[in-house]
């Protein structure tokens, strides 16, 4: 009687022998999102989570700042999409982050899926997005909602473990971070993870995940977590707009005290981001402005000051003249 060949053992490294990823490698955007992370971004209806996925979307795409603050370390192509809206309702929200950061929708590295219905627990629509993935190769792939591309028990750990396998799949064979939009219920609970609708594998299956709440004064709560990172502090956002309700978008609210100052700069809403506060001193100036001057006026330390003319300077929204700060436009 031949006995049959025994199986080939599982490729072995001893610990050493396996690369380290260089720091500058970990994250897609520092502190938000790190490299070919998958996770959820989470919250009750209506709490900007579809804004925050464009807003990270853009950011990669464009390499400027996730809500004007937070560098790209890993930029390039970005793929959605948004069960939920329609298409030119898709360019229309992309249309206004270009808005504000002064980019060229045409210019910008985002690509849309284009179907009325993807289904992630069908098999040909599984090997739709992969063949997609393998043409775009994509820093970043945006799915919103996650109720809406599968027709499982969210309740089942094993309908969904099985659904999370193959994103992880992708993750792993595309190199790139996926970023799930996903209902959580308005009850509190100890940590935010656990008010995701569904199963608890939705919660541990996050490298990266980003939570927002409503707060009683109706401003959103960010709470941000990482599987292999210590997060910031939780952030106060706002979505805001224009006042001809152009370039909506989210934003972070400083803590910066308001003053009684007659100047119209430092009367400004105090909880004004502080690079459209840098933009909106030099828009009032009657010339450049050293950074000592701005410093000054806006009554924040030199760090964040310099963090925020770095990245105005880098949106191409001022320049450096020799007698200091000015706006871009501005000769």
């Amino acid at each position: 009687m031949m006995m049959s060949p025994s199986p080939d053992p599982l490729p072995l490294f001893r610990v050493a022998e396996l690369l380290a990823d260089p720091p500058q490698r970990h994250w897609l955007v520092q502190q938000v999102w790190a490299r070919s992370a998958l996770g959820i971004i989470g919250g009750a209806p209506k709490c900007g989570k579809s804004w925050l996925g464009l807003d990270l979307a853009t950011s990669v795409a464009s390499n400027t700042p996730c809500l004007g603050r937070f560098p790209v370390d890993d930029p390039g192509p970005a793929l959605v999409y948004l069960a939920e809206d329609s298409l030119p309702a898709v360019r229309s929200r992309i249309q206004a982050l270009c808005d504000h950061r002064r980019l060229t929708l045409s210019a910008l590295d985002l690509f849309v899926i284009a179907v009325p219905v993807l289904r992630l627990d069908l098999i040909a629509d599984q090997q739709r997005l992969m063949a997609t993935l393998d043409h775009v190769r994509p820093r970043l792939l945006l799915l919103d909602p996650l109720v809406r591309l599968h027709r499982l028990d969210e309740n089942s750990s094993s309908d969904i473990s099985g659904l999370l396998g193959f994103l992880r799949e992708l993750q792993r064979t595309y190199d790139t971070a996926i970023a799930l939009v996903h209902h959580a219920s308005k009850k509190h609970r100890a940590q935010p993870g656990q008010a995701l609708r569904g199963s608890s594998d939705l919660h541990a299956i996050g490298d990266s995940n980003a939570y927002l709440a409503r707060s009683k004064n109706g401003k959103l709560l960010l709470t941000l977590e990482h599987r292999a990172a210590r997060p910031p502090d939780p952030l106060t956002l706002d979505l805001v707009s224009n006042p001809d309700g152009t370039a909506t978008r989210l934003v972070v609210l400083s803590g910066t005290a308001a003053t009684d100052s007659a100047d119209p700069v430092a009367t400004a809403d105090s909880n004004a981001p502080l690079r459209e506060r840098t933009l909106d001193a030099l828009r009032h100036a009657q010339g450049p402005l050293r950074r000592a001057d701005l410093r000054d006026r806006l009554r924040v330390n030199n760090e964040r000051l310099g963090l925020a003319l770095s990245q105005l300077e880098a949106d191409n929204a001022i320049r450096r003249s020799p007698d200091g700060w000015v706006q871009a436009s501005l000769s």
